[in-house]
């Protein structure tokens, strides 16, 4: 079994608005960036592309050109985290 994942309360802010329904539109990019680097890892490559890695999975998306994502980036996180076991109820079960 692993390791509870302990996230500050931004980090707890920004995982309720990537899973909450309707689709959250104003979630800025370094919010979200700085919560993925707390339970994964990310690495900007030299050609503008951000790799990241939660869990088994591994994306490679465009960093945004605007402060906030886009609705698709969104659902792709929201896909991500979830694969991984991370989502508002697993934070709130694990206590911290």
């Amino acid at each position: 079994m692993t390791e509870p994942i302990h996230l500050n309360n931004h980090h707890r802010e920004t995982l309720k608005k990537i899973f909450s329904h309707p689709t959250n539109h104003n979630i800025e990019w370094v919010k979200a960036e700085s919560l993925l680097a707390s339970v994964g890892t990310v690495h900007e490559e030299h050609n503008g592309h951000v790799k990241i890695t939660v869990g088994e999975r591994n994306e490679t998306l465009h960093r945004p050109r605007h402060k906030d994502i886009d609705p698709e980036m969104v659902v792709l996180l929201r896909k991500m985290l979830t694969e991984a076991g991370i989502t508002p109820d697993t934070i709130e079960k694990s206590g911290k």
